[in-house]
């Protein structure tokens, strides 16, 4: 069994323990044992069923799965799926372990998307591609896998969503034990997020107090570890306040708390109403309805798709969406009408007799069957055999133990001495922009974070609100050095800005950067560095993919791709295809910056552009070689003199591997990933010494390598410039795992780009 597993806190880790508990039940000479997933670094405190656990973001954990369940010689695997429990662009993780397994594959469906992105669609098409019999909980979902995804009908099998066997009984036997003798009991359970309409029972409250004063609303569980993680109980103390203002507090209890499948037998055997005041229609499944419906209760919902199918036939009541009004007409009519609610609770509990654990365990071990039996017509290779080109996913973990010993109060401290922040160095926007672009992807890639509202803050405190610029220079002592920042820190920052509002979740974050994107916006129309101007059009390609209707933007990327493009007629020719007489530093950012923009405006031409200057650029960094050697920064390369072979820059392999990324998204061409490759190598000894700059002990990256030496000092810029490249060939890699296909640029919607 692969999926979230108790007791980790979860409706999929509930129902991935039961249905192994129930396996094991039904068949004593089942062996049963469980791989689940874990969101944080410090794992759960699993049962002995568990043999196995998977990092979800650590692609190489989902691989080592793979081989663990193959020399285990295991006769078949049930995966659990949901898209989010997994790593990946929607989960695709999960697939490089998939495509290594030998043995049969079923795998149950907790989602079925009916308005699919791309990268859903992609995941799912593998998925059931490489699974033998998928398995849903609705006939809904069946409909949804032939019509949009073409999976054979005759591949799918139907089995309810399992529930405890509890007995048939009057919900007064139970209210005793909660203190709820002689109150009518409406009941609401489940983790706690904003999506559970909760608020329209609150209000639909004070009509049904007026008919029955007795009633008590009962809102039974935890808040959802992610949501309090991103949110903390913000949602919990906005219906407690609502319940004040609506003068129903004295009858409104929140449980606060995860309960467990005993406690929760009880609290819905002392339920007289149950009430799933879901906001979302798209919902295929939905546990706490199944577990009610099956313990025969009188249900009120509003109809998602899994409510539809199983309340149909009088076992429940629907009412629509957001409608407190009708909530409160339902709510009064079923408590008046006593022997219609019985009624209900009857058809509920009958049509539930199939869906008691035993008999669904009955149903899988048939599904494992037929499974089994058609993988003999469909055989997999007793040894897949991966080439290291086939399986070049496999990076360095995640660490940000140095950057967090270079951030104070202040923000990211721009030197360090060996390992040792510098302090007389004091700080620069342009790190504090990079480090917000690092701790806004790892915040999209749901690893350990940086205090990204720290280097937030910073940016805030260096923009001059009259000159309508940054600064850069801050010393120790919190004095700027500088009157007004370079154009290059100033498109820096927005960059990094733009990136907080395309990706970033945390609504605190984008409110503040999206005033400041608005403020430092119009500065950059008339800068004539090149670097600013590409920096800034990445931060404004970040920009308009969620707010693409802005015309401000759009008009400054027209006006910056413009001027880059001039750069180019002015200056390039047959020997020299480039931008400028030199190649100077961060060289790979102005491609990268001229293709984002191209594709967004659907210039071609530019995307041309774009493309024959990086490629141009690729050729003179690889200096004969097969390594990459970007441009030293001791004298650069002026056309027509002397190219500096060293000191060589970290920023360089970073700024080369988001753009021949970039450039490998927008044309599927394998030489950009592979130039991507090279170049990230770099980092790890795969230059001209043969020396790695990252120090993996730390987390940190070396300054530069010398004509003999690495500088041993892990500075910001070189550490940052290390992880956002890392970042980028994980997020990449993640798309294609072991595959190696670059996606469609029209299917690609949650690529990295960074300056």
């Amino acid at each position: 069994m692969i999926g979230n597993y108790l007791p980790r806190r979860c409706g999929i880790a509930t129902f991935t323990t039961d249905l192994c508990e129930s396996l094991a039940a039904a068949d004593p000479e089942l062996s049963c044992f469980a791989i689940p997933v874990n969101d944080t670094p410090e794992g759960y405190a699993y049962p002995p069923r568990v043999r196995f656990e998977l990092e979800q973001n650590e692609l190489s954990s989902y691989q080592r799965a793979a081989d663990f369940l193959n020399i285990n010689n295991v006769d078949l695997v049930c995966l659990q799926h949901e898209y989010g429990i997994f790593g990946g662009p929607a989960g695709s993780h999960i697939l490089a372990l998939l495509r290594e397994l030998r043995m049969a594959v079923v795998t149950t469906l907790h989602t079925v998307l009916r308005d699919p992105d791309p990268h859903q669609r992609q995941v799912m098409l593998e998925l059931a591609e490489r699974s033998d019999r998928l398995v849903v909980m609705s006939n809904r979902a069946v409909e949804f896998l032939q019509e949009i995804y073409g999976v054979p009908v005759e591949k799918v099998d139907v089995i309810p969503h399992g529930i405890p066997d509890v007995p048939f009984v009057d919900p007064n036997f139970y209210k005793d034990q909660f203190g709820l003798e002689g109150k009518v009991v409406a009941l609401t359970f489940g983790l706690l997020s904003p999506n559970k309409g909760i608020e329209y029972v609150i209000r639909a409250l004070p009509e049904v107090l007026e008919r029955f004063p007795n009633v008590v609303y009962v809102v039974l569980g935890a808040t959802h570890p992610h949501v309090r993680l991103r949110e903390g109980e913000s949602y919990r103390l906005s219906l407690e306040r609502l319940a004040r203002a609506c003068q129903v507090a004295d009858h409104v209890i929140f449980h606060n708390r995860f309960v467990s499948l005993e406690e929760l037998v009880e609290f819905i055997g002392a339920a007289d109403l149950y009430i799933t005041p879901y906001l979302n229609p798209a919902q295929i499944v939905s546990g706490t309805l199944a577990y009610t419906l099956g313990a025969g209760k009188a249900i009120i919902s509003t109809p998602y798709w899994y409510a539809e199918e199983m309340l149909a036939d009088g076992r429940g009541v629907l009412v629509p969406f957001r409608d407190s009004r009708a909530l409160a007409a339902e709510m009064i009519r079923l408590l008046e009408d006593e022997a219609e609610r019985h009624a209900m609770r009857k058809r509920a509990y009958l049509f539930g007799r199939e869906m008691i654990w035993s008999r669904v365990a009955e149903r899988y071990l048939e599904c494992f069957r037929k499974a089994r039996e058609q993988r003999v017509y469909r055989p997999q290779r007793a040894f897949a055999a991966v080439t290291l080109s086939e399986r070049a996913g496999e990076f360095p973990e995640i660490k940000t133990d140095h950057l967090r010993a270079l951030t104070d109060d202040t923000g990211l401290l721009q030197h360090a001495v060996f390992t040792v922040p510098n302090y007389s160095a004091g700080y620069t926007t342009d790190d504090n922009a990079r480090a917000l672009e690092a701790a806004v992807l790892l915040e999209a890639g749901g690893y350990r974070r940086l205090p990204a509202e720290r280097y937030l803050a910073f940016l805030w405190y260096a923009f001059d609100a009259q000159r309508g610029r940054f600064h850069n220079e801050l010393s120790f002592d919190r004095r700027w050095l500088d009157e007004v920042g370079s154009e290059d820190c100033h498109g820096r920052a927005l960059c990094a800005l733009g990136m907080v509002l395309g990706r970033s979740q945390n609504p605190g974050l984008r409110g503040l950067a999206g005033r400041l994107f608005d403020m430092a916006l119009p500065a950059v129309t008339g800068f004539r560095s090149p670097r600013a101007c590409a920096f800034s059009l990445i931060g404004i390609h970040h920009y308009l993919r969620r707010f693409p209707g802005d015309r401000a933007a759009q008009n400054a990327r027209e006006a910056l791709a413009g001027f880059l493009m001039d750069l180019w007629r002015n200056t390039s020719g047959p020997d020299w295809p480039w931008f400028e007489e030199i190649l100077a530093y961060s060289n790979a950012s102005l491609p990268h910056g001229l293709l984002l923009a191209g594709e967004g405006m659907g210039r071609p031409d530019m995307v041309q552009v774009a493309l024959e200057a990086l490629g141009w650029l690729m050729e003179i960094q690889r200096a004969g070689g097969d390594h990459f050697v970007p441009i030293g920064s001791n004298g650069f390369y002026p056309r027509g003199g002397t190219r500096a072979r060293f000191d060589q820059q970290p920023v360089e392999a970073q700024v080369t591997v988001a753009a021949c990324l970039e450039a490998w998204r927008a044309t599927t061409e394998e030489r950009w990933r592979q130039e991507a490759q090279r170049a990230f190598e770099w980092f790890l000894g795969r230059n001209d010494l043969g020396l790695p700059l990252y120090d993996a002990a730390t987390g940190g990256c070396r300054d530069g390598l010398h004509p003999d030496r690495v500088n041993q000092n892990q500075g910001a810029e070189s550490t940052l410039a290390f992880l956002l490249a890392l970042l980028e060939m994980r997020q990449a890699f993640a798309v294609i795992d072991a595959g190696g296909h670059a996606p469609a640029r029209e299917r690609e919607t949650a690529g990295i780009s960074v300056s």
